[in-house]
């Protein structure tokens, strides 16, 4: 298991990676700025005591505007119109509606999946070497993929991937290119993702 998720014996429909002390620490910073990114969850719809009113949250109005930042804007992008094409009147219309009933719920779903990934990491006890063996369940597993997919959505707007061919110049990259550490996270995060959905579908 060298680095890579495989089937977890002992958790029917689960996985396991080993990480090393430098994976998780590496794996822990990108998904704790992911969630910095992504940003707070917003007030609770409550009474006086405090508690949520699922109706209240349920018709909270989110935002209609796309996200300045890039990174956001590829985490959370319009519903209506291709991507870079210039959407008419009628399409812009409809993703800002779109987007006000549905980003608030996406980004909670989000911040939930990178949450799960950094208390899974914290909850790891490494061995005299600092590595450890990862085990997640077929629910962790399904809120690990998002994460990772958010992360490699994230990076790949910074490093300003395209399409595959965009993604297959990061080999190339040399070691002096301040992007580099950026490139290999990079393509790590795209193994293990791989690696991940192989062991779910197997």
């Amino acid at each position: 298991m060298p680095g890579l998720f495989e089937p977890a014996p002992a958790v029917p429909g689960g996985a396991a990676v080993a990480l090393d002390e430098i994976e998780i620490s590496i794996l822990r910073s990108l998904t704790v700025q992911l969630l910095e990114l992504i940003g707070p969850g917003g007030e609770p719809a409550g009474g006086d005591g405090g508690e949520v009113d699922p109706l209240a949250a349920l018709l909270a109005d989110g935002p209609t505007e796309p996200p300045a930042d890039p990174a956001l804007a590829r985490l959370f992008p319009d519903a209506y119109g291709g991507p870079g094409a210039e959407p008419d009147e009628r399409a812009r219309a409809a993703a800002a509606e779109f987007r006000r009933y549905t980003e608030n719920d996406l980004r909670a779903r989000k911040r939930e999946d990178g949450l799960a990934v950094v208390r899974a990491l914290d909850a790891l006890t490494p061995g005299g070497d600092g590595g450890a063996v990862l085990t997640l369940a077929p629910g962790q597993s399904r809120q690990w993929l998002g994460a990772l997919n958010d992360l490699r959505l994230a990076l790949g707007v910074r490093l300003e991937i395209a399409d595959d061919k965009d993604g297959d110049r990061l080999y190339a990259l040399p070691d002096e290119d301040p992007r580099k550490p950026m490139a290999m996270a990079y393509l790590w995060l795209g193994a293990l993702q791989e690696s991940l959905v192989e062991t779910l579908m197997g």
